[in-house]
């Protein structure tokens, strides 16, 4: 039968996680006003100040979870054939990837970074898309493509301009946005810092290459000197 990772065993909460979800109706009845982040705040205070034997309780729980968990994963592995376990890593590859993609475009959003610069067609959509003919988002989408293939050059000339003008203020915004960035410590989020980690991951994949090639080139001797 197909096996999904959402039949892998969830890993346990960890004691002030466990802490968190157990008091947090409490502390948002007593904290109505308080918005979530707030709301966490304080109990992540509260666990701060809780004594060191109330916190060895949900640690002991935590402890005994893990306990189950461990035994539940063993199972659970153990009724796995090798494609099913290689497709299963390759899921929780791509999800973990998605996720880390996820958490750093919120973390450029929060930093500010500029929004890259829109072309010609798209400038020319989000100025007519709320008068265009169509029932539905779709429609009205197919409805702007057409006409814009059916406009002149002058007519397209108002629009390529001012994609150009936003050229020119991504441009100014980026270098006034990685100039703060380095002033952070963050060089790695400036175009100069991604294109230099792209280099020295290519080079790595190059070296490994090299040197797979390489053993497989000494494996292959030192077997042809067995034989004869």
């Amino acid at each position: 039968r197909g096996i999904s990772s959402d039949e892998r065993p969830k890993r346990p909460l960890t004691a002030y996680f466990r802490f968190l979800k157990e008091n947090h109706s409490a502390f948002r009845q007593k904290n109505p006003e308080m918005t979530n982040l707030e709301l966490v705040k304080k109990i992540a205070g509260a666990w701060k100040e809780l004594p060191a034997s109330q916190k060895q309780v949900y640690e002991e729980a935590r402890k005994t979870d893990w306990q189950r968990y461990t035994e539940q994963l063993a199972a659970y592995k153990a009724q796995l054939n090798p494609a099913q376990a290689a497709a299963l890593k390759e899921e929780r590859r791509k999800r973990l990837a998605k996720r880390r993609s996820f958490k750093a475009k919120r973390e450029l959003t929060v930093l500010g970074k500029p929004k890259r610069p829109r072309n010609a067609y798209n400038i020319f959509v989000s100025e007519n898309f709320q008068e265009s003919e169509g029932v539905s988002p779709a429609a009205k989408l197919k409805q702007l493509f057409d006409a814009w293939r059916k406009m002149s050059a002058s007519q397209k000339q108002p629009y390529l301009q001012l994609a150009e003008d936003d050229k020119v203020r991504y441009e100014n915004e980026m270098k006034s946005w990685e100039a703060k960035m380095v002033e952070l410590g963050r060089e790695d989020l400036t175009r100069a810092g991604q294109q230099g980690r792209k280099k020295k991951t290519a080079g790595t994949a190059k070296k490994a290459g090299t040197a797979k090639k390489a053993g497989t080139a000494k494996k292959a001797a030192t077997a042809k000197k067995a034989g004869t």
